[in-house]
């Protein structure tokens, strides 16, 4: 296993891990709201639903060094596309209702009348409140260590909406401090709030995520060219691609066509190559295609690469 391959291993563990405690964590909110009738907590549970989403988002976008023959090349497939869209539905459909109650409880209150929603307040809920933030901010603190150790753009920018997580939390239990002391209807009006900063939040978390959500060309095919004509024993490149986000993760093809007397050393180019490009652009994956004379299959074990040659079209990829 290369180093890049460990570092992108570990990622995908932390961030599996997160993604499974803010779920849990989710739970526990929304059990708490339900229980307590409290808007404004009910509400913040919308952001870590957010945070839950973004997390698998970012999960999805560190992808494994091999991908299915039949997965798209960018960052997303139409799965991820399709979750998205039924997020946004939900996400509107809750924040609605959280608005229109919210706003009737701070109808009632202004004209005096019985709450429908009245938030009940108890030490045990703060305990657990307590508790949950700890718990989100340790979280947090992991991510941003990982992430600054494995240079991971991901996962920075997940342990920052955990982070922001925490804050909310922590807002959320001073309001309903207040509701303890008889300002009621600070739930209300936080409720209110933290729908609308789920909404902000949701369009950060997309515009961040939307260039995996769609086909565009990460690097120049002229700026590709350049860079192998600089290794030897390449004599033409073409068809070629990439996908994703420089600096992230970019998934690049192209067809080499290698000069006769360096035949026997395609895996060492085409390495050269893929070594060349990391250090100019960080993480790729790239796949040659070999035009060759070569009629029958070969595969090179000593290296890390295997070369699989058919006919004239010939695939070369990391083990």
């Amino acid at each position: 296993m290369t180093e890049g391959q460990s570092r992108a291993q570990i990622g995908r563990l932390i961030l599996f891990t997160t993604l499974w405690l803010t779920l849990f964590l989710l739970s526990v909110k929304v059990s708490a709201a339900w229980a307590t009738r409290s808007l404004s907590l009910m509400a913040e549970s919308l952001y870590t639903l957010l945070t839950g989403f973004s997390t698998l988002l970012s999960l999805l976008t560190i992808t494994p060094s091999e991908r299915p023959k039949k997965r798209s090349v960018n960052g997303h497939s139409k799965r991820e596309s399709v979750i998205t869209l039924l997020f946004i539905a939900f996400l509107g459909f809750a924040g609605l209702n959280l608005l229109v109650m919210s706003g009737q409880q701070l109808t009632a209150i202004t004209q005096r009348e019985t709450l429908i929603f009245a938030a009940r307040v108890s030490l045990p809920l703060m305990q657990l409140l307590g508790v949950v933030v700890l718990t989100t901010l340790g979280l947090a603190l992991l991510g941003i260590n990982q992430a600054k150790v494995l240079s991971n753009s991901a996962l920075r920018f997940n342990a920052s909406q955990v982070l922001k997580d925490v804050w909310l939390t922590i807002l959320v239990v001073g309001g309903l401090l207040g509701v303890w002391v008889g300002l009621v209807w600070l739930d209300g009006v936080l409720a209110i709030l933290l729908v609308l900063l789920a909404v902000g939040s949701f369009w950060q978390v997309l515009s961040w995520q939307l260039p995996h959500l769609v086909q565009q060309t990460a690097i120049a095919p002229e700026a590709l060219a350049q860079i192998v004509r600089q290794v030897g024993g390449i004599t033409h490149c073409y068809q070629i691609q990439s996908r994703g986000i420089v600096g992230r993760f970019v998934d690049i093809q192209m067809r080499l066509i290698v000069h006769p007397e360096f035949t026997e050393v395609t895996p060492v180019i085409v390495e050269r190559i893929e070594e060349a490009i990391q250090e100019r652009y960080g993480p790729v994956q790239a796949t040659f295609y070999i035009d060759d004379d070569l009629t029958q299959a070969v595969i090179l074990k000593p290296s890390r690469l295997k070369v699989e040659v058919n006919g004239k079209n010939s695939h070369v990829r990391r083990e």
